[in-house]
Formats: structure tokens, sequence, C-alpha cells
């Protein structure tokens, strides 16, 4: 927003004074925030810092002691220089000890060797500073309209990210609390440059505030979260394509920026809407209710009725059917050579299908609920019973129902090339039953996140092994603790657990690459903190064995032969491998 010194010297008011630097070269890019003119010794009290001092030297002391500590106030108030016009008290050059004075504070001094009227330096820099102060204030009134319309708009991720680094001009990268992209635009610049090795350059990245800039890594960065709970960072590199730690400081519109931005991802998240494109229907529109409180529990249990679904007095089981991962109809698992404009509408296609087969399930085995889509890739059902025993035998019966009618589901619609498949392409979860409708919501919930989780662990390349059995309903249980803390990857509560276990250890690898102590602690941890084993898994002597987990003990500040502390290791290695692997 300011002129720097160096500015200021080349504008033609000051030239026309033929002006000569005679101390503190190295501080002519200071900003100039003020121009004052002064003929008082003790001018310094009067000052802010960020002034470029005029004086003609008549008021200055006459000692040289008087002189060193009239520069000495100068720099201590932060002034960005000192301009001494010639002719009226020092004819032909200002005084050596005052030259000695500035150039040990690098303060810059500045001769006028031609009689120059201080009024048009002074108008002209100030002009300078209000034509900045205005610009910046333009540019500060379009980030505030661009982002208040992407709010409005309930744009992606992604689009706010795009529209930061055009404004910026900058590469920015939205990353969660485990140090993974969520989205990133490189404003021009090579992408594989700025994300090599992203998570280790991250964690070098340490900025002191909750918007601050790291000069040494070159990135400003600002928290993004709301509610006293951030889920990420927005970081901007500054200067883009520079070298990180010989640029100077960002200028302010870009914080302005920056945190315009994280507000409007945090907003998103908060508010983000419903873009789906398929009909909304009756049921639908009440299993959303439940979930979402957009209607009063009384109001969804009488429009309920109304359609012939009792749930006041029944036992209700929320339930959650999707397609496995890659299965040949899964609505994720399109060809290769799938145009886009049809990848759309077989995506929907196959919900469709999925949200018919499981009505017709239901009505096959007499059971009453509410059915629908819950997104892209789910059907929630919140099944009515009569008893609590009814419980297990209907689900198994809607499940063994569901699989016939989706084995032999050839309706014409279907789309071509999309047969139907094997019983074993669905998975079906269950949450815990309940007894009262505004208890709905928890069982829903919790099938949701565990037919995610079953989704998840049963994936190829998964860390976590697949059960062998073909699981008719999955429950809780059958996710086990690595499923529960795939529910929960993208909590930033446990995100934020990671790092205070493994943080410390994380940087240090990311600063040591050749080590990898991360590694060590896993396989210690995995053979049960059997060090013999542990050595033998690592292929390491035990002597070197000890040593890196000493090493690892110091770091993390943990005894490793405490049970509680290594079971607390063990729960946040297992949740980084679920953020991961995500």
């Amino acid at each position: 927003m300011f002129p720097t010194v160096r500015e200021v010297l080349a504008l033609d008011p000051v030239r026309h004074g033929a002006p000569r630097v005679v101390a503190g070269e190295a501080g002519l890019d200071r900003p100039v925030r003020w121009v004052h003119a002064a003929e008082v010794p003790d001018i310094a009290a009067l000052l802010r810092g960020g002034e470029l001092v005029l004086t003609t030297g008549i008021g200055l002391p006459a000692d040289d002691a008087g002189l060193r500590t009239f520069i000495a106030e100068l720099a201590d108030v932060g002034v960005a220089g000192l301009v001494v016009e010639l002719g009226r008290r020092y004819p032909a050059h200002v005084p050596s000890v005052m030259v000695a004075a500035a150039a040990r504070r690098t303060l810059p001094l500045v001769e006028l060797r031609r009689p120059t009227p201080f009024v048009r330096i002074t108008e002209a820099v100030h002009a300078l500073i209000v034509d900045a102060q205005l610009t910046e204030l333009r540019a500060t009134e379009e980030i505030h309209q661009r982002f208040t319309e992407l709010s409005v708009e309930g744009a992606e991720p992604a689009e706010v990210v795009r529209q930061a680094a055009e404004l910026a001009g900058c590469p920015v990268v939205l990353e969660n609390l485990s140090r993974q992209v969520l989205a990133y635009d490189t404003a021009g610049e090579s992408a594989a440059l700025l994300l090599e090795g992203w998570e280790q350059h991250s964690r070098r990245i340490q900025p002191a505030g909750r918007t601050a800039y790291d000069a040494d890594a070159g990135w400003l960065v600002t928290a993004v979260g709301a509610r006293g709970q951030d889920w990420g960072r927005l970081l901007l590199r500054w200067p883009p394509g520079g070298e990180a730690g010989t640029g100077a400081a960002p200028p302010t519109r870009l914080s302005i920026l920056l945190e315009r931005a994280a507000s409007t991802l945090a907003l998103g998240r908060l508010i983000r809407r419903d873009e789906e494109g398929l009909e909304r229907q009756i049921h639908r529109t009440l299993l959303s209710a439940l979930l979402n409180h957009t209607h009063p529990v009384d109001e969804v249990a009488l429009r309920a009725r109304a359609l012939g679904v009792v749930l006041e007095r029944r036992h209700l089981v929320g339930v959650v059917v999707r397609h496995r991962h890659g299965a040949a109809d899964s609505a994720g698992d399109l060809s290769e050579g799938t145009p886009p404009a049809t990848a759309v509408p077989e995506a929907e296609a196959r919900l469709r299908d999925l949200a018919e087969a499981v009505g017709q399930a239901l009505r096959e085995v007499r059971l009453t609920g509410l059915t629908g889509p819950l997104d892209d890739q789910t059907v929630g059902v919140l099944v009515a019973l009569r008893a609590p025993e009814d419980e297990e035998g209907a689900l198994a019966a809607f499940a063994a129902a569901l699989r016939r009618v989706h084995l032999g589901d050839r309706r014409p619609g279907r789309p071509a090339g999309v047969p139907a498949t094997g019983p074993d392409c669905l998975i079906v979860a269950a949450g815990a039953g309940v007894d009262s409708v505004r208890e709905a919501r928890r069982s829903l919930v919790e099938a949701r996140q565990v037919a995610e989780a079953a989704h998840r662990l049963r994936k190829p390349g998964s860390r976590q092994q697949p059960d062998s059995r073909d699981v008719p309903v999955f429950r809780l249980p059958h996710v086990g603790l690595a499923g529960l803390l795939h529910l929960l990857r993208e909590e930033p509560r446990l995100q934020t657990f990671v790092e205070r276990q493994l943080g410390p250890l994380l940087a240090y690898d990311a600063r040591h690459p050749r080590e990898q102590l991360l590694e060590t602690l896993r396989v210690f941890l995995d053979n049960g903190r059997n060090k013999s084993a542990a050595a033998a898994a690592a292929h390491l002597s035990r002597p070197a064995l000890y040593e890196r987990l000493a090493r690892i003990a110091r770091i993390l500040n943990v005894d490793l032969d405490s049970v509680e502390a290594s079971l607390s290791l063990h729960v946040a290695l297992l949740a980084l491998d679920a953020i991961r692997d995500a």
C-alpha cells in the first residue's frame, strides 16, 4: 500500500533537489507511511514510525553527541528515513557524525543538494499514498463482492480456491488438518512442482498466528473453520514463483483475500446446498427431514402416517444400501470410454434402479418404512417393526429379498452395458434399533456410517483386509476399530488427535526423509512391542532398533514401555492410515 523510500526518491519533486543517499542504503525499501517536515531536535516524540522526515537542519544540535542522539531517537521510533536539504545549516554536506550514526542504525540518510520546496514533496508522496490506498480499497471491495457471491451461490471448495488464486495471481492450496490437499489452483505454475511432497513441505510451514506469513517458507496461511472448530488451512504462495525467504511480506490485500476465502469455505461447509438432480419424493423428503432437522419430528410422523407408514409406537431401524466398490453397476465405476455427457444419467439410473429394488424388497417381505436416496450413492430405509425381537429376522429377510430382486433386475430402462450383477454387489448396513421417532436419526446416521466403513474396508487395495464371510447385513461390530476410525476420518477432532500424538514424529520424518521413524514405530507396535520380533521385521539389529525407539520416545515425549501410551500411539497410527487411505 505504501511507497518505499527508494520510490519516493524517484519522484520528480525529489529528483529536482538532486538527492544523494549518504547512509543506510540497505533500508531504502522501507515503506513510507507519511512525510513530515520538522526543524526541532526532539521531533521523535511526536512520530509513530514509518514517516519520512524532511529538515533543513537549522534546529539540529550543534554538538556531536546531540546529533547521535537525534539519529538514535529517529531510528528507535522507526522512521522510514531522514532527508536533509543542504544550504542553510550544512552548506556542502551533512556532518560525518550523522552519516556514521545513520549507517550504524541502517537509517536511510539523504542529502538534497539543491533547494526544494518541501510542500511539493509532501504533496507528491501523499498523493501516491492516497492513490495506493484507493486502489487497495477497490481491490478489497472486489474481494468482498466476489466471495459474497460465492457464498450465496454455495460454490464448491475448488471454485472458491480458483477464484482466490485468480484474484491474488498466486498459487492457493486448501488442506485438511492432516496436511492432505483438498483443492488447489496453481495460478499458471507447475502443479507437480507445487504439490510434490506436499505433506512434508506443509509441516515445515509454521506461521505465528491464525493468519500469518511464514517468510522462511514463503507462504501466507490462515486457518479454516467455524464455531471454534478448525478443519483445515488455506495457503497462498508469496511471492508467486519466487524463492522462499527472499521476498517482502505480502500486501494487506492478500491477507484480507485469504481470510475472506477461508470464511466462504467455512460457511459453505455449514450450509452446503443439496445439488442433486433426482426428483424429490415424499419418502425422501421425510427421511431428509429426520436427518437434517428440517421439520418437527411430530410433523414427520404425521405425514408418514398419511402415507400409510406408522412410525409411532414402533421399533425403528435405520438401514442404508449402497453398491459395493468395484461392482460393474457401481454409481462411480464408469468405463474410461464413457462420455462425460452420459456419465451422470447412467449414475442416476443406477441409483434409481437401486431405490426401486429396495422398495420392491420391502414389499416382498411385507415390511413398512420410509425409503429413498440419501445421496448420489446410497438409499436409506427407516424400517418400522412392531417389536424389537422381530429385528434380526426382518433385516435378514429384507437383505435376501433385495439381493434376489437386484439379481433379477433386467428392466428395459437399464443403461446399456450395465448388467445386473451377483448378490454380493450390494452392501446392506443397519444401525441400532430405537423405539422413538425422535431417536430415528441416530439409527439412520449409524447405518450410513457403517455402510461407508464396510465399503471402505472391503475396497480393493485397502490397508485393512476384508472379512472373508459374506455378511448379509453389516452392523457396527462388523467394522471394528479400523472401521470406526474410517468413519471419523474427516472429523477435525480425530485429525487433531493424530497430530497431537504423531505430529512431532511426522515433522521429524519430513526433515529427515531417510530415517522414517514412523515406520519403525509402526513395526514395533504391530509386533506387540516385542523388540526382537520388531527388529527382525524391520531388518534392523537390536541395538539399532533400541536407538531408534529411544529417539522416537524423545521426539514424542512418551514412555514406549507404557501400555496406555503405546495404545494411544497405535490408535493414532490406525487413524492416520484411515485418513491417508481415504
